[in-house]
């Protein structure tokens, strides 16, 4: 891409989040006028972004976009496929009522066409077959995926899944926002990349924070994964939610602050871990 060949070039690159939306006078809009403001918001920012690295983050970035296209696609297809399952002919659904997705799936998959049925009945089969297929399909493909992810991840970011609730997807997840060592200046920051930490709403005497809906919101999702597992089976944990909930705090509350030190401690294990 563009940061690529500059970098190959020699220059100096840095990431810039998207400007802010000004009125534009007469609707003045160009791709010079946003490249000028682009280069302004650098300019009078304090803390410049480095880009991400390329490489095996770009190998972790290109299987998770693919493992998620997967997901997606099996998930479709999963929905075709109970959506056929209500409507089929009453002699085809009889035999499916009851099943589970996964029973469901695997019994469509093995579906046989016969020449004795009507045109409704082969064409039910047929189209059930196919959706369960390409569900499976696409199953085995995210575990292909999913697999070398963590092979990646082992050899790159190896105690970053040793992390109580840390799985595959979620170590992906993390890693691609955080990229290298040095590039996000401290903990604060990651965490409002994130989108985990409050933001001041104060006024006057009134002092309240409200919640940070920006970020990175896959990061986010990551951390909110980790946090829900550790909830589920983490001691130590299940201790501190226990403790807070005694203090009066609410279920959501009490996430919110697990989400918040999660993503300090795996700044600082990613930071200063070699």
């Amino acid at each position: 891409g563009l940061t690529g060949f500059l970098q190959d070039a020699g220059e100096r690159v840095v990431e810039v989040e998207r400007p802010g939306r000004p009125l534009r006078r007469n609707g003045a809009k160009s791709d010079a006028i946003d490249a000028i403001r682009a280069a302004r918001e650098v300019l009078a920012s304090k803390h410049q972004i480095e880009p991400r690295q390329r490489g095996e983050r770009e190998a972790v970035r290109v299987l998770f976009a693919t493992r998620n296209g997967a997901v997606v696609a099996r998930t479709k297809a999963l929905n075709h496929l109970q959506a056929l399952a209500v409507t089929a002919p009453e002699r085809l659904r009889s035999r499916l009522d009851g099943l589970t997705t996964t029973e469901l799936t695997r019994h469509a998959a093995r579906l046989r066409l016969s020449p004795d049925r009507s045109v409704e009945d082969q064409a039910t089969v047929q189209a059930m077959r196919a959706c369960a297929r390409r569900a499976l399909a696409c199953e085995r493909e995210a575990d292909e995926l999913e697999a070398e992810l963590e092979r990646i991840l082992a050899d790159q970011v190896p105690h970053l899944l040793t992390e109580p609730g840390v799985g595959p997807i979620s170590a992906a997840a993390i890693y691609l926002a955080w990229s290298h060592p040095g590039r996000i200046r401290n903990e604060a920051a990651f965490a409002a990349l994130a989108g985990v930490c409050p933001i001041p709403a104060s006024s006057g005497l009134t002092t309240r924070h409200r919640l940070n809906r920006g970020g990175d919101r896959q990061l986010n999702r990551a951390l909110h994964t980790i946090t829900l597992s550790r909830l589920s089976c983490h001691p130590e944990t299940r201790a501190y939610a226990t403790r807070r909930l005694t203090e009066g705090k609410t279920s959501r509350e009490i996430r919110r602050c697990l989400k918040r030190h999660i993503a300090r401690r795996i700044y600082k294990l990613l930071e200063h871990t070699p």
